[in-house]
């Protein structure tokens, strides 16, 4: 008997006990290997000393102290750390406790901006379909998941979505790499005019495609040309990098691969390695200064907000990151992921196999050469999922929504720290997995 409101009511879950590396243990012993980091998280495994010993050091000083009242030394540095970091010019942090936190923050604040400058008929957000941007209903808006946003759609407020950048699904065979990045991203352009350019206040786009794509990363050129549509309408830049910030893609954030600089950038998961709630909205220096020359006032904060231990334990993962140079290794490492995975591509269920760094996705489809995905009621990626984890591989499964026409996902994102041969352990549970889906299905058939 449980008396946790658990995400799946019918699911029995394994008790996880203790972390070791890139291995959590449930409490009969088994271990299993952290392929996805939870969800993009756990980027320095589960067991690293010195970011518990920043935690404890802090709680010896300070467990707590409300924004509205303080600041505190631990907040103002790792804001300063932040802003040093970040592909643009920045110069302030919104410290939130989630990634939905984060862009809700996102939303708010670019609001509130055109208020402060005087364009309050700013009020449209365009977003891209089968995206993902958190759960709380400002984010669940944006988000282009018609399989999350259906329940809600009543009371989500209204936003525009525009086609992703996701080639396997959408590229013409015929059409360039740069030719279909260019078609893709001037829908926006067209989305901005048909709103009316002095109406639309924020773009806002996953820079690789996590939770409801499986990796998805844009085509060389794509973010270059968004940035100039948003440039010529003086639409603001919202970055969703709550999956790809700090070294998930080989790159300290996923912009860097490209050279482009947002108006925001939102920020969590890996932030603090996964051992304390914490997440950002890093805010360019026009914005803030919009704000503080006018009302001063950003009305928009959480009770859990910049806690003191939570942006210890984020100093001290990106110490940590730096002093190993993990951004490298994730690099590195990330290739030789890439290069076993695509081994699963001979796979009649494997479609696509894509992803950058450590951030990797494979598409399981019906039919290859039609690219048909499964029903929903097969539950493929959640059984292929499932039985990669009784092989000892922990992956996240997902899936698309009908009017997108997406298969199903595996979802790869395992901790810098992982090694070649886990690795290897981790690419044959999912062959195991994916070979055992077959058999049940061709059994079913």
């Amino acid at each position: 008997m449980t008396h946790v409101f658990h995400r799946h009511t019918k699911n029995k879950l394994p008790v996880a006990a203790r972390g070791d590396g890139v291995y959590v243990v449930d409490q009969d012993g088994n271990r299993y290997l952290d392929a996805s980091g939870g969800a993009a998280v756990s980027s320095l495994g589960h067991s690293d000393p010195d970011v518990r010993d920043a935690i404890a050091a802090q709680l010896d000083q300070l467990a707590y102290a409300h924004t509205g009242f303080f600041t505190t030394d631990v907040m103002e540095e790792l804001a300063a750390t932040l802003c040093d970091r970040a592909p643009g010019n920045f110069g302030n942090v919104y410290f939130v406790s989630g990634g939905s936190e984060g862009i809700e923050t996102a939303l708010k604040i670019a609001r509130q901006y055109f208020l402060e400058v005087g364009q309050p008929e700013r009020r449209h957000f365009i977003a891209r379909r089968q995206s993902y941007h958190g759960n709380t209903l400002g984010a669940l808006s944006v988000g282009g998941n018609q399989w999350r946003r259906e329940p809600f759609d009543p009371i989500l407020m209204p936003a525009t979505h525009i086609a992703p950048c996701y080639p396997y699904r959408d590229r013409q065979d015929d059409e360039s790499e740069a030719a279909y990045g260019e078609r893709v991203a001037d829908e926006l352009d067209a989305a901005i005019q048909s709103l009316g350019p002095d109406s639309v206040a924020a773009f806002v786009a996953e820079t690789v495609v996590g939770a409801t794509a499986g990796a998805v990363a844009p085509v060389p050129g794509y973010f270059k040309r968004i940035r100039e549509i948003c440039d010529a309408h003086d639409v603001m830049f919202i970055a969703d990098e709550v999956v790809t910030g700090f070294g998930r893609t080989g790159r300290m954030f996923g912009l860097d691969h490209w050279n482009v600089a947002p108006d925001f950038l939102c920020i969590g998961k890996g932030m603090s390695g996964g051992y304390a709630p914490l997440a950002a909205t890093i805010v360019h220096e026009k914005v803030f200064e919009a704000i503080a020359g006018g009302s001063g006032v950003a009305p928009i904060g959480f009770s859990y907000g910049g806690n003191p231990v939570s942006c210890a334990a984020g100093l001290a993962a990106l110490d940590y990151i730096e002093a190993h140079d993990l951004v490298t290794r994730a690099a590195r490492m990330g290739e030789h992921f890439g290069a076993a995975l695509e081994e699963l591509r001979d796979h009649p269920l494997v479609g696509d196999v894509r992803g950058i760094g450590l951030l990797r996705g494979v598409e399981i489809v019906s039919d290859k050469p039609t690219k048909t995905p499964f029903f929903r009621a097969l539950r493929a990626a959640e059984t292929i999922s499932a039985h990669a984890m009784a092989a000892g591989g922990w992956i996240l499964p997902g899936y698309g929504a009908a009017p997108e026409g997406q298969g199903d996902w595996l979802g790869l994102a395992p901790p810098f720290v992982i090694s070649e041969k886990e690795i290897g352990q981790l690419v044959a549970a999912v062959r195991t997995a994916l070979d055992r889906f077959a058999e049940e299905s061709r059994a079913a058939a």
